[in-house]
């Protein structure tokens, strides 16, 4: 198994090309639409993902905010490059000891998904051949560029794709290592690595979605595989592992097929819609009564290879279906999973009756009320069968959330580059790299190895404040006499545990806010237990960690209280004192900190209740 990463981190410098900031907006003035056709690239040929995505025929609308311009509209020129974008470009270019170009030429790269109203993207390459050390291993680093992000989509429908431009232009740097990686939890630990040598320039953006990696994976005897926008690093390694898994099941595939002589497939198709007439229920049920009808496939040689296999997931009768839904269909039925969906004995057996069939043959069905889109599908599905006898064909797939993927397009090439004339090539001079060679960041390695001395955690837990990108909130934190130990479970584990909905990004804090909840944690205000609560009242809209702190019920309970409670409880418990002594411990506490949880520190709880066992008199009868 070979791994090969891009990881892409948005900045916080402003767009690329405009003065916009890069910065996100829900407030939308307006929309435009366009239609956008592919281009040939400076080989004068046209690359396969763009003619694939300029033949979906969609129409995109485009929704303008306050973080717009005429740049995002591609209705005025570019502006210069952003030289603070550049500038962090060429700083990590020094981090991990690459090769800066002698002249930056900004190139476009065709993309026709709507993503960009121009029709292409903005790149440029800025420095290659670096390294990471990590581990003990040395990672090469292929190349680093400056390209500006795509906007986001908002909305799909009815063959409308509406996109927001307020993300397009956000410049991301582009960190690409050579495919040296063995191991999903290798492939994590270099992406994590990148990211934290990224935001140790403190110029990044932070939340869900600033940072995406894609990842290429290629299995033995397999073929490179893109995994494109994964954006959870923490998934990665199970992302490489799935698709590993899906390359072995599709080579046992094809050396099946092999061993049984099985050819391409024709793309005629047959219509079996008579022969279906009757089905009453199942996605095949009434075809003929909304104006559609059922389409079928033969696939000689395939039958029983269309299922998953023991063990695995995975199947071949996947990888035809995601080609029906490129073209717009929801999926389809194959045979090798009926006889079910509607579908008795009889109906496959007249199907294949129909269709000639042999033992070993197999076939799909697929029903549109749009003969020719079910026309189309399934010729896209004839050729995907035929690449199944050749092996794996390289493409690239969305990540799903189950740690799936699913096919987008086909891999792009060289084809889809040609030079950007709007923008002069920028020279990078030696003055410029040794003014930014002299104030160069601590690298995250160093960071990680001072702090643990600093501060005596674990490395653990310091490896999990610097990769969440809060080490300078830490430092600060801890300098103004905080305990680092509550501080980093502050902000790796209480913070993010914050809830919120799925997608968004748990609340940021201010330094003030975190400075006085802490002070009046450990001015005995409330327990370390209650910081949650705390937080969350915060993040619903307390003023004051004082006010949040009333809003969660934990202020006003003093350590004579915590006395009475104790010795009310003790009351209570008095035959489990006296039939168990000492070992009723546990029970009254638990008792104790139902009413006290988040009040008082759980530590000056537990002494209390042991210092009035032990004071209690002695059982008269004992």
């Amino acid at each position: 198994m070979k791994v090969g990463l891009e990881v892409h981190q948005q900045l916080a410098t402003g767009k690329l090309f405009c003065d916009c900031p890069s910065e996100l907006s829900e407030v939308v003035y307006g929309s435009f639409a366009r239609r956008l056709r592919s281009a040939s690239g400076e080989n004068r040929t046209v690359d396969p993902a763009a003619a694939f995505q300029a033949a979906r025929g969609l129409l995109f609308r485009y929704e303008v905010t306050d973080s717009t311009c005429l740049v995002d509209m591609d209705e005025e020129p570019p502006h210069p490059l952003n030289p603070a974008a550049l500038d962090v470009a060429l700083t990590l270019a020094l981090l991990l000891e690459a090769r800066p170009v002698d002249e930056i030429a900004v190139m476009r790269k065709i993309v026709v998904d709507g993503s960009n109203t121009a029709g292409f993207q903005r790149t440029a390459l800025v420095a290659v051949d670096g390294h990471l050390d990590l581990h003990g291993k040395r990672y090469s680093i292929a190349s680093i560029c400056l390209e500006e992000d795509a906007a986001r989509k908002v909305g799909e429908a009815n063959g409308e794709v509406t996109y927001r431009l307020d993300r397009l232009g956000i410049p991301l740097v582009e960190i690409a290592t050579a495919p040296e990686i063995e191991a999903g939890v290798e492939a994590r630990e270099v992406a994590e690595e990148i990211g934290a040598l990224v935001r140790a320039t403190r110029q990044t953006r932070r939340g869900i979605g600033t940072i995406r990696e894609d990842v290429n994976v290629s299995a033995d005897r397999g073929r490179r595989i893109e995994i494109k926008g994964v954006q959870e690093l923490r998934k990665i390694q199970e992302y490489v592992g799935r698709e590993v898994d899906r390359q072995e099941v599709l080579l046992a595939v094809r050396d099946e097929l092999h061993r049984r002589g099985a050819a391409a497939p024709s793309e005629e198709t047959v219509d079996v819609s008579s022969v279906l007439a009757s089905i009453a229920s199942g996605p095949l049920a009434g075809a003929s009564r909304r104006g559609g009808a059922v389409l079928a496939l033969r696939l000689p040689g395939f039958a029983g290879l269309l299922r998953e296999p023991a063990g695995s997931d995975e199947r071949l009768g996947r990888e035809l279906a995601d080609q029906a839904r490129a073209v717009g269909l929801r999926g389809l039925l194959h045979s090798d999973e009926l006889p079910a969906f509607g579908l008795e004995v009889g109906d496959v057996e007249r199907i294949q009756a129909t269709l000639g069939l042999g033992p070993n043959d197999a076939f799909v069905l697929v029903t549109d009320p749009d003969r020719a889109r079910a026309t189309v599908a399934l010729r896209r599905v004839a050729a995907r069968a035929a690449e199944a006898i050749e092996g794996i064909p390289g493409e690239t797939r969305d990540p799903l959330p189950d740690g799936r993927s699913r096919y987008s397009r086909p891999l792009p090439g060289r084809e889809r580059m040609y030079p950007e004339t709007d923008i002069p090539p920028i020279t990078v001079t030696a003055e410029h790299l040794a003014r930014l060679a002299s104030r160069l960041p601590e690298r995250p390695a160093a960071l990680r190895e001072r702090l643990a001395k600093e501060t005596g955690l674990a490395r653990e837990v310091i490896l999990q404040v610097v990769s969440a990108g809060q080490a300078d909130l830490f430092e600060e934190l801890v300098r103004r006499k905080h305990s680092p130990a509550l501080v980093a479970r502050l902000l790796i584990q209480d913070v993010p545990a914050i809830p919120h909905a799925e997608g968004e990004t748990p609340p940021d804090f201010s330094l003030a806010v975190l400075d006085d909840l802490l002070v009046e944690q450990e001015a005995g205000r409330f327990a370390k237990e209650g910081i949650p609560n705390v937080l969350v009242e915060l993040s619903r809209g307390a003023p004051t960690v004082s006010a949040a702190v009333a809003r969660a019920g934990l202020s006003g309970f003093t350590a004579s209280e915590l006395e009475t409670l104790i010795g009310r409880v003790l009351a209570q418990n008095e035959s489990l004192l006296r039939s168990r002594g000492n070992e009723a411990f546990s029970a009254l506490m638990g008792d104790v900190m139902r009413e006290v949880r988040g009040r008082r520190d759980g530590q000056e709880v537990s002494e209390a209740l042991r210092r009035a066992i032990a004071q209690r008199p002695s059982d008269p009868a004992a």
